[in-house]
């Protein structure tokens, strides 16, 4: 079936670093003789330590759990050293642990029985900050070390995240979302909660998961000046604001999306992530603001969650391609080529048999340019069926990474597309907003004239074209066999939806709040909310369809079951499978590989058609 070339076993072989945002990102020790980071080289995902000089890393956490929900995440060390703090639900529920220096058995800090959203250490180290949601919403605690006591510092009922103490310990920062998750206000206070007062706001941008897409606010070694992730020029860039408020300025303006900013040490400069079209760079600034400069360009690739070591000579940060996943370099701040400390990829010449894409873009149906990612077999002498795979979100971006799911069908004989379509994160505000309101219409299109650009090769089968996708990506396959019938000849939906006004009623509230900042709010938009569902189409599917999903353990588990049961009623051809002991996505390894073998099948029996 794979003539020679790499099997799914092989493909999963290879682990990975945890996600290179700011909670998860490498953690120096204050002494800087070791570096912390989160990795699933053990299985489940749990914290490891390593010598800036490499070697091989040792575990510093088990988790007890065999997936991610289980697993160790959000690592930091304390300021002298003593602990590292890290979150974990292994006893059932998120709670902060700590690991001893002193070798004394890892222990229980918290016992809040709520969602941990972020942690910052007192600069004493006497004591935590915390977001939980331990009566509802999300609140800001002080945990006291080391009898785990904590104190509810506020209590509004909107959402207040991402709480930093001050270099001086007496204050705290964090930022509050308004009701519709769309407008934040950043807010300092005392250590004890009291005298707060707010420092700067920030409009329309909206944070699915009220919190990481913001990013916490990012206070300068002196004290005085806070950076923050703001839309306003039209991209996401960082604005630097006094802590006595005043009007805040860019600190790069740039027409790229920017993340991870982190000062220096001595708080001379800022290093940060710049995103140009799917390649994630690391880039220097003044603390003052002005030109930028290159620290690192992987030219195809992405580097993300730089952190500085406590001299300032040096940046740790994460680092991986379409064809090695993350491992964790480390490069001077001055110059100097950045040098590889761990390996994910196992031995055996894996990572020359992957393939690494190429970047097209192709117009649309309105002349939209749409950026892209072509995997191809390496042998173009023979033709293949494609596959248009479009990715979750939909505010979510196909970056210059490692795609275990598409290299699995590429070394099954397809060429895979995987464009950014209209409502991608990446390519500004307006790109963003572009589908606001129009669910499976202008961004379906974009799928569509995907499926034109890979008919048009060479080396493709135009009458072979199936497209798949996860959670959006689900969506967007559903909408393929309802909206645009015929178009593919096998779909693949995984953990998709498919009938909104249903859905408003068994969501969790942040995918409520997705669909009213993207539909508008139900009660004004209701024409909106049935236009962009297609289950209320599926009499007009004619496209091969299997749907598959986790089985779950909540309500929303019935959206692929009701429009599986929707498409066999009408007397479609549609499979459907839900794999055990799972969430709705699929995240057990275990899981994932069947169900890869499951859509393989699938996609062989409807495109291939005995041609090899």
């Amino acid at each position: 079936m794979f003539d020679g070339n790499l099997t799914l076993h092989q493909i999963m072989s290879i682990f990975t670093l945890g996600p290179g945002e700011a909670s998860n990102a490498p953690q120096w020790s204050p002494d800087g003789s070791r570096i912390v980071f989160v990795s699933s080289l053990g299985g489940s995902p749990d914290i490891w330590s390593i010598s800036p000089q490499g070697g091989f890393p040792s575990r510093v956490t088990l988790g007890l759990g065999t997936t991610d929900y289980a697993a160790s995440h959000m690592p930091q060390w304390s300021p002298h050293g003593r602990h590292i703090s890290y979150i974990s639900n292994k006893t059932g529920t998120n709670e902060v642990w700590l690991w001893h220096g002193s070798g004394d058995p890892e222990s229980q800090l918290t016992n809040l029985g709520a969602h941990i959203q972020s942690v910052c250490w007192a600069p004493d180290g006497k004591s935590l900050v915390l977001s939980g949601n331990r009566y509802g919403g999300y609140d800001i605690y002080r945990v006291d070390l080391p009898s785990g006591d904590a104190t509810r510092l506020t209590q509004d009922p909107l959402y207040e995240v991402n709480p930093v103490f001050t270099p001086d310990g007496k204050q705290i920062i964090y930022i509050r979302l308004n009701e519709t998750w769309e407008d934040h206000q950043i807010v300092q206070m005392n250590s004890d909660g009291t005298g707060s007062k707010v420092i700067a706001e920030d409009r329309d941008f909206f944070d699915y998961s009220f919190g990481p897409s913001l990013g916490g606010p990012t206070v300068s070694p002196d004290g005085k000046w806070l950076l923050f992730r703001s839309q306003r020029s039209g991209y996401i860039n960082y604005w630097k604001v006094s802590l006595e408020g005043g009007e805040p300025s860019p600190l790069v303006p740039e027409e790229t999306e920017q993340s991870g900013a982190t000062w220096s040490p001595n708080g001379s400069e800022v290093a940060y992530v710049s995103n140009s079209n799917g390649t994630l760079e690391i880039r220097l600034a003044s603390a003052k603001g002005g030109e930028s400069r290159s620290l690192f360009n992987p030219g195809m690739g992405v580097c993300t969650a730089p952190s500085w070591s406590p001299d300032g000579s040096h940046i740790c940060f994460l680092h991986g391609t379409p064809t090695a996943p993350d491992d964790l370099w480390m490069i001077s701040a001055k110059e100097g080529e950045p040098r590889q400390l761990t390996f994910s990829l196992p031995e055996g010449g894996l990572k020359h048999r992957l393939v690494t894409p190429e970047k097209v873009a192709y117009a649309s149906f309105d002349g939209l340019t749409i950026n892209a990612y072509l995997y191809t077999p390496k042998d173009r002498r023979r033709r293949y069926p494609g596959i248009v795979f479009t990715h979750g979100g939909p505010t979510s971006q196909f970056l210059d990474n490692y795609q275990p799911y598409v290299q699995y069908l590429v070394q099954r004989g397809y060429v895979v597309l995987q464009p950014n379509v209209r409502g991608s994160s990446g390519y500004g505000k307006t790109f963003e907003e572009a589908n606001d309101g129009d669910w499976g219409g202008g961004d379906l299109k974009d799928v569509v004239a995907g499926a034109d650009f890979l008919k048009s090769l060479p080396y493709v089968y135009p009458d072979r074209m199936g497209v798949t996708g996860t959670s959006y990506g689900g969506i967007m396959s559903m909408n393929a066999v309802c909206f645009a019938p015929g178009v593919f000849q096998a779909a693949v939906p995984m953990s998709g939806y498919a009938d909104w006004p249903v859905e408003l009623n068994r969501m969790a509230v942040k995918h409520i709040k997705l669909l009213e900042h993207e539909l508008g709010p139900y009660k004004d938009n209701k024409e909106t909310w049935y236009r962009c569902s297609s289950i209320y189409s599926v009499r007009n599917a004619m496209t091969p369809t299997f749907v598959l999903h986790g089985e779950g353990r909540d309500p929303q588990s019935d959206a692929s079951r009701e429009f599986a049961e929707a498409l066999k009623k009408e007397g479609k051809v549609v499979q459907y499978k839900a794999y055990p002991n799972d969430g709705y996505y699929v995240v057990n390894r275990s899981n994932i590989r069947e169900m890869l073998n499951d859509m393989g099948d699938f996609f062989d029996k409807y495109l291939k058609n005995g041609v090899l």
